[in-house]
């Protein structure tokens, strides 16, 4: 019987961009199965829930028939233990990821030495592109629909057309 290969790609997705969409597919790609995993992080305010960032994440990864979209809180070692996983996929854009990602793989390293962090590099088209720029220029009244699928496009309309009525 043929052993199954799980990997899980974590992040706040908070909306998952067209980037995040290049990484999952190139994991997809090289794993039986890609587990997308939505941090909810108490420490930090999103701006979208936990339920609409599994929901975006979903629809954006329908075609990808061997991923999964969940959500954890707590250690992504524990949560990778939970999958029966030992392998954690990260993007890339910039060297400054670089420094940032490393030395998060370490300290996971550090917290259980047999989970392997495996690092993907973004096609060159989205080494700009942050959840964090799309919203703020979004925000602003740039244009986005290139950035994020159709989806988290209409989802960011609705949430801050919601925001400027309540302010």
């Amino acid at each position: 019987m043929k052993r199954q290969i799980k990997a899980v790609y974590p992040g706040s997705f908070d909306p998952i961009t067209n980037g995040h969409i290049y990484i999952a597919e190139r994991a997809a790609a090289l794993f039986d199965e890609l587990v997308v995993s939505v941090l909810l992080n108490p420490q930090k305010q999103a701006t979208f829930s936990i339920e609409d960032r599994r929901a975006m994440a979903r629809e954006a990864l329908s075609h990808l028939p061997n991923v999964k979209v969940n959500s954890f809180t707590g250690l992504l070692v524990d949560f990778l233990r939970r999958e029966h996983s030992r392998i954690i996929i990260r993007g890339l854009r910039a060297l400054s990821d670089f420094e940032y990602e490393f030395q998060l793989a370490l300290m996971n390293r550090q917290l259980a030495p047999d989970i392997e962090t495996l690092f993907i590099v973004t096609d060159a088209k989205y080494s700009y592109l942050s959840s964090r720029a799309v919203k703020e220029i979004f925000h602003f009244g740039g244009p986005v629909q290139d950035m994020v699928p159709p989806g988290v496009y209409r989802r960011l309309r609705e949430r801050f057309a919601r925001r400027s009525i309540t302010s």
